[in-house]
């Protein structure tokens, strides 16, 4: 008998003119890593793309477990900010279902990770704020840079990774004032938070970097074996 994976939904984008081979059309997207990442940890993966909020607890109980993906700067709107000249335009669809997917992932406890942009609406869902601007987090426009972080022990994430670990980043807003309940427990060396988590029976962490630009399946597999238990 054959257990079946466990199904891991991963949000999307949603592009107004995306281009591919003779087309250019609107577009919902998913770079291949996540997927493939999701794949190779042992689970199903189900590309979520942006829906009514209203619809957001009836998808989240078809799943086991939840990714939201990298992406546009979380509108500061969401956060009681003004903009920076430097924050990306909106991408309001986007937000406000990513929004409506953590809350019923959390009311309904099922494991979730945050990446990249994923963790920092993680951390507003739960009232917290970003920085709109940091330097030395992202090199090139579409250019992946590398960075050590640090665990924190005794953290989910210190326990999964307790050594100081390279990781693909490229990003420019990070977390500033932490949202309820969650903590950190990964550092850049310049004290930008890399992780969150919020301690509790269920599953929850936000990493601000790409675990799926690399061979690490340390995350994802935990996520995926969380899921398995739900």
């Amino acid at each position: 008998m054959t257990t079946a994976r466990p199904l891991i939904g991963v949000s999307t984008y949603l592009e107004a003119d995306a281009r591919w081979r003779v087309w250019e059309l609107e577009a919902v997207l998913l770079p291949a890593g996540y997927p493939r990442l999701v794949q190779r940890a042992g689970g199903l993966a189900a590309m979520l793309p942006p829906d009514a909020p209203e619809h957001a607890a009836a998808t989240v109980a078809r799943l086991d477990g939840l990714v939201i993906a990298g992406g546009p700067d979380v509108e500061p709107a969401r956060y009681g900010a003004t903009p920076d000249p430097r924050t990306g335009p909106p991408a309001r669809a986007r937000d406000a279902w990513e929004l409506a997917l953590i809350q019923a992932a959390l009311t309904a406890r099922i494991p979730l990770l945050g990446i990249c942009r994923g963790m920092q609406l993680l951390n507003v869902a739960l009232g917290g704020t970003l920085v709109q601007h940091i330097d030395g987090h992202a090199e090139l426009p579409g250019v992946f840079g590398h960075h050590p972080v640090k665990p924190v022990p005794g953290t989910v994430y210190g326990d999964l990774a307790p050594e100081e670990t390279p990781v693909p980043t490229y990003h420019h807003q990070a977390v500033d004032r932490l949202g309820q309940g969650l903590l950190p427990s990964a550092y850049a060396a310049d004290g930008t938070v890399e992780a969150v988590e919020l301690p509790g029976p269920h599953w929850v962490l936000g990493v601000q970097w790409h675990p799926e630009m690399g061979e690490d399946l340390r995350v994802m597999r935990a996520l995926v074996k969380a899921a398995a238990d739900v």
